[in-house]
């Protein structure tokens, strides 16, 4: 009878078969120098672009929501606190589609779109619809990363400082914040991840415009249904680049954590 160690090897295999037969397949469809000039094309430069610019600022938006809420979460006890870890890790488990018929209707013209409009501001089927929907599901990774981290924090740190009468706000940036730093990251990291992929409820609250709306998962999903494979795979690898980057980042910060 074959150990237990042995067994498992079987299901590692077919996993990493699996997995390496996708990244195979995207690489082998496209040489080199095809790759080169689809990706060079102003499609896809502006996808690319646009998926950076917006993820970027959805990533701020995102940080300055979770990271207060997070350590409110781990730090104060008020009514309802139950309901509301329920309410804010619902959109992890909210299939896109259903956030963005959500965010489709919280901005349309008969709800908060009104309002923003007597502004001037104008969320569906912009480039700002974008940002909405990448911040819909990439703050609640950063809030649940950065629990983690508040969490973690030695609390003796911030009696200790509060007892040499530091005020909360000196104690919550100079020691907390810090403290809870490289966690932070690591949720930043992924909540960027997760918006730089976002396409459900992009397409739903944004659109799917050529040179408009157009991220690239957008711009995957538009030369597919046009049949452009070439430009849908060049957009694919360079999502699949920049995920593999985010990846080694993350493991590193990892590395650097276990090392300090």
């Amino acid at each position: 009878m074959l150990p237990l160690r042995a067994l498992c090897f079987v299901p590692l295999l077919a996993m990493v078969l699996f997995i390496g037969g996708v990244i195979v397949a995207l690489c082998s469809h496209l040489s080199l120098s095809d790759l080169m000039a689809m990706i060079r094309s102003p499609e896809v430069l502006f996808a690319l672009g646009l998926s950076l610019r917006s993820s970027l600022l959805a990533l701020g938006a995102s940080m300055l929501l979770a990271i207060p809420t997070a350590w409110l979460m781990t730090r104060v006890g008020f009514p309802g606190r139950t309901a509301v870890t329920v309410l804010l890790d619902l959109p992890l488990a909210m299939p896109p589609l259903v956030a963005g018929v959500g965010l489709l209707l919280l901005f349309s013209p008969g709800l908060a779109g009104g309002m923003l409009g007597h502004w001037g501001l104008a969320v569906l089927f912009s480039p700002a619809g974008i940002i909405v929907a990448q911040v819909f599901v990439a703050a609640p990774v950063m809030i649940q990363a950065a629990k983690v981290a508040f969490i973690a924090v030695d609390p003796r740190y911030v009696q200790a400082a509060s007892t040499l009468g530091a005020s909360p706000v000196r104690i919550w940036f100079t020691i907390e914040l810090p403290l809870a730093a490289r966690g932070i990251v690591t949720g930043a990291v992924m909540g960027w991840s997760r918006a730089l992929g976002e396409f459900g409820a992009t397409l739903l609250v944004a659109g799917a415009t050529r040179m408009r709306t157009e991220t690239l998962p957008i711009a995957v999903f538009l030369n597919l249904a046009t049949g452009d494979t070439g430009a849908a795979v060049a957009c694919a690898l360079l999502l699949l680049a920049l995920a593999a980057l985010l990846l080694i980042f993350i493991r590193l910060l990892g590395r650097w954590r276990l090392d300090s």
